[in-house]
């Protein structure tokens, strides 16, 4: 049978990592993940008793597209605790995770054949959505003294009907500053292109607090999601925060292609909105890793880094070491039993030279982690 040109989309090589570990756990070692971009811990436990007490009585049938009219709610006065924003709750949109959001924000924006820029290194499934969606990626490769993000001067040569930004990015944990910011959106909005913000990793901040598009602009997307700050990544929800005026474009989109976001999901994400004492000791958590990983990593010839300002991963270039980034994983993790990814993922053209760590596990994991990495580069120089 025949296949589409949009289906060949390259395989998101972190999850081809993540059943490489999982083999080699059936196999009986113990692997230390500092692959996945997920949270060590479960949903917050006040999440989970919502929806046990949910379950004694609701069906859990169908919700509205646009989701649970109270948890739009809760998220537009999110923004007002957090940002000090009046955001409509009409605008915000409940999604199947981040991934619906912008498989909805594509389709919206976008028609086939459009250009959307994104930052390299960057998220991957961003180019690999676009592709499906018979949209074009354009890879803007970023720069080391700008952080690993972009800048305006990165699109003077390039067309594009739209630009996608994350801050905190993935994979570099670096973020935009308010100038850098409103510098992007402005940029992007007087070459009458749309702006997309991806905030998923909003709340995972260290030094300073992340700024929202939302903030600059109400003529932008911004998605968010549940799965990072909030613990709950397989719960499968999220949401979006668009224009006024895109609302039922969205919801006709929602409707057909999503009926409706996981009804059990969006319960237990409004208790999780109420869990901030649990949820920062997870983010105290992540900044005890995150001091452990800049000091360790060097130690053991990992030292060309860029700090991260939020999110829970280190971006190494690993040039002087490898050529070849993800048979250098596949050595580390066969010889170390420590999975990582290769930068493959995130730069299609340098990440041979890069890999990514992620340091959302426990610390004690993080700690035997680094251990073995150490050991592991020793003797690979000895």
């Amino acid at each position: 049978m025949r296949n589409s040109r949009r289906s060949e989309v390259d395989p998101f090589i972190v999850m081809d990592v993540m059943e490489a570990a999982r083999k080699a756990e059936a196999d009986g070692r113990h692997i230390i993940h500092m692959e996945v971009g997920q949270p060590g811990t479960p949903a917050p436990e006040a999440a989970r008793a919502a929806l046990t007490r949910a379950m004694e009585h609701d069906a859990m049938g169908y919700t509205v597209a646009l989701g649970l009219p109270e948890l739009r709610q809760r998220i537009a006065h999110h923004y007002k605790e957090l940002y000090g924003l009046d955001i409509s709750a009409e605008r915000v949109v409940i999604t199947s995770g981040s991934s619906a959001g912008f498989i909805l924000a594509f389709t919206a924006l976008f028609d086939a054949g459009d250009r959307v820029a994104l930052g390299a290194p960057g998220y991957p499934s961003y180019r690999q959505i676009l592709r499906a969606l018979d949209l074009i990626p354009v890879e803007i490769a970023t720069a080391a003294e700008n952080r690993l993000q972009p800048v305006p001067d990165d699109l003077r040569d390039h067309a594009f009907e739209g630009l996608l930004v994350a801050s905190p990015a993935n994979p570099s944990g670096t973020m935009l500053g308010r100038e850098e910011l409103a510098s992007l959106i402005s940029a992007t909005q007087a070459q009458g292109a749309a702006f997309v913000s991806d905030e998923i990793y909003h709340g995972i901040e260290y030094d300073k607090k992340a700024v929202s598009a939302l903030e600059l602009s109400d003529e932008v997307y911004v998605i968010n999601s549940f799965s990072k700050y909030f613990s709950m990544t397989g719960w499968r929800v999220g949401w979006m925060v668009v224009p006024q005026s895109h609302v039922r474009t969205i919801e006709r989109l929602a409707q057909n292609l999503f009926i409706c976001p996981p009804h059990a999901s969006q319960i237990a994400a409004l208790a999780a909105m109420e869990c901030t004492k649990e949820l920062n000791a997870n983010l105290e958590a992540y900044s005890a890793n995150r001091m452990l990983m800049l000091e360790e990593l060097p130690k053991a010839g990992f030292d060309r880094i860029a700090p991260p300002d939020g999110a829970f991963y280190v971006y190494a270039d690993v040039s002087h070491l490898t050529d070849d980034s993800r048979a250098f994983a596949a050595e580390i993790l066969q010889e170390a039993g420590v999975a990582v990814t290769p930068g493959l993922d995130f730069d299609p053209a340098r990440g041979h030279g890069t890999i990514r760590f992620s340091y959302a596990r426990s610390t004690q994991d993080i700690r035997e982690g680094l251990r073995r990495l150490e050991v592991f580069m020793a003797a690979r120089s000895a």
